[in-house]
């Protein structure tokens, strides 16, 4: 069940998020090639915001109405540059879910926040040994890879090495 609300979310996150507009392939000898070759395992940014509503569709409908929100399926898409390669879009997904999901299990908390890393393989090694419960296995997607750990607090986090050009070439409205 974890598994599949996992992929309803991001399937439709992948369908409506994208904005085919942009390319990252002119900008490859202004790179840095130091920030281009890190591969330190650590956490780079937000990939998601889920939380737990008592009506997904009407929260949903509310931040689209009110506060402008790009507002598909399973909530709101962001799109925001890579700091180190700006033509690269990259994505944030903040969804509103059902609050009988028990995609948040163990934890108790009513919500989940979703990390981008970069080495989720390493990182998840690293994790290991310094006893950090890992909920599952590393699971690969045609859009990235995902792990859920759980903090010292009972928070569960989800995280997600993405490859952002499955995204876009896809296409679609975002938040911008």
């Amino acid at each position: 069940m974890t598994y599949k609300l996992h992929n309803l979310i991001l399937i439709s996150f992948i369908i409506t998020s994208c904005n085919t507009n942009e390319t990252n392939n002119n900008t490859q000898e202004l790179e840095n090639p130091a920030l281009m070759n890190d591969t330190t395992p650590k956490v780079t940014g937000i990939g998601g915001v889920f939380f737990k509503s008592k009506d997904p569709q009407a929260v949903k409908e509310w931040y689209g109405n009110n506060l402008g929100l790009a507002i598909n399926e399973y909530g709101s898409p962001f799109e925001f540059r890579n700091t180190h390669r700006p033509d690269e879009i990259n994505y944030l997904s903040w969804s509103p879910i059902e609050d009988s999901t028990n995609y948040f299990d163990p934890s108790k908390k009513e919500f989940m926040i979703n990390y981008r890393v970069q080495n989720i393989d390493a990182l998840v090694e690293k994790l290991k040994k310094n006893g950090v419960t890992i909920v599952d296995g590393i699971t690969a997607y045609e859009y990235g890879k995902f792990v859920h750990i759980m903090d010292l607090e009972g928070n569960k986090i989800e995280l997600w090495e993405p490859i952002d050009s499955f995204f876009t070439k896809m296409g679609g409205e975002t938040t911008k």
